[in-house]
C-alpha cells in the first residue's frame, strides 16, 4: 500500500511503502471491541465503596429488651434493616481489569491502523517539528488540512516544540509510538502518523 508523504505545511514530500499487514487487514469490530473493552476496564478506577455493618459509627449496646417490646428481636442499629445502618454486600475496591494476551491487543493495534487506512483518514508526516513553539502556526496547519479530531503519532520522542502548541489546541492530541493504542486512534477522525512512527509501529507490531 502507497501513501502519499506530507509535511506540516501541506507540501508534499514523496510517498511511502505501507506494510499490508500492519495497514491492509480488513478491520474486524469484534477484535477492536474486545480490545477497547479491555482498554477501558482497566483503566476504571475500581474505588466505589460503601460501609458495612462492621464500619458504621453505632453504640453496640442493645437498643431495647429481648422480650416483652411486641416487636422484633434486635441487638444492634448497625444492622441493614435500619435506617443508616450498614449496606449488606454493597460495592468494594476493586480492579475491573481482565486478562487480554499480547498477541491479541497486537493484532486489535494493526485492525485500528487499517480502519483509518482504509477510511481514507491516515495522513503521513514527513516529520512533526516546528521550529518554535507557536500554538497559531500549529492551529493554521491544522485548519489547512481540514483536520477537525485528530490525533499525531510521532516517534519515541514527542518534539517539545509540537507538543507546546498543541497544549492549548482542542481536539488535536499527540501521543509517542509507545503510548499508540486502540482507543485513542478510534476515538479521533484523523490519524496523523509521522515517518519515524511507521517505522517504529511496524518494528513493534512485527
Amino acid at each position: 500500500m502507497k501513501l502519499d508523504v506530507i509535511k506540516l505545511d501541506g507540501e508534499k514530500a514523496g510517498t511511502l511503502d505501507l506494510d499490508e499487514a500492519l495497514f491492509g487487514l480488513e478491520p474486524r469490530a469484534d477484535i477492536l471491541h474486545r480490545v477497547v473493552r479491555w482498554q477501558r476496564n482497566k483503566a476504571q478506577a475500581g474505588t466505589h465503596k460503601v460501609k458495612t455493618r462492621s464500619e458504621v459509627s453505632y453504640s453496640t449496646k442493645k437498643i431495647y429488651r429481648q422480650k416483652g417490646t411486641g416487636g422484633a428481636r434486635h441487638g444492634s442499629r448497625k444492622a441493614p434493616i435500619f435506617r443508616k445502618g450498614g449496606i449488606y454486600k454493597g460495592p468494594t475496591p476493586r480492579s475491573h481489569g481482565h486478562e487480554l494476551t499480547k498477541k491479541f491487543r497486537k493484532l486489535g493495534l494493526k485492525h485500528a491502523l487499517s480502519a483509518k487506512a482504509g477510511a481514507g483518514n491516515l495522513v503521513i508526516l514527513d516529520d512533526a517539528k516546528l521550529a518554535g513553539a507557536k500554538t497559531a502556526v500549529l492551529a493554521k496547519a491544522v485548519k489547512e488540512q481540514g483536520w477537525k479530531r485528530v490525533l499525531i503519532i510521532d516517534g519515541a520522542d514527542i518534539d517539545a516544540n509540537l507538543k507546546a502548541a498543541a497544549a492549548n489546541l482542542t481536539g488535536v492530541d499527540i501521543l509517542p509510538t509507545m503510548g499508540a493504542n486502540v482507543y485513542d486512534i478510534l476515538k479521533r477522525d484523523t490519524l496523523v502518523l509521522t515517518k519515524s512512527a511507521v517505522e517504529a509501529l511496524e518494528a513493534r507490531l512485527k
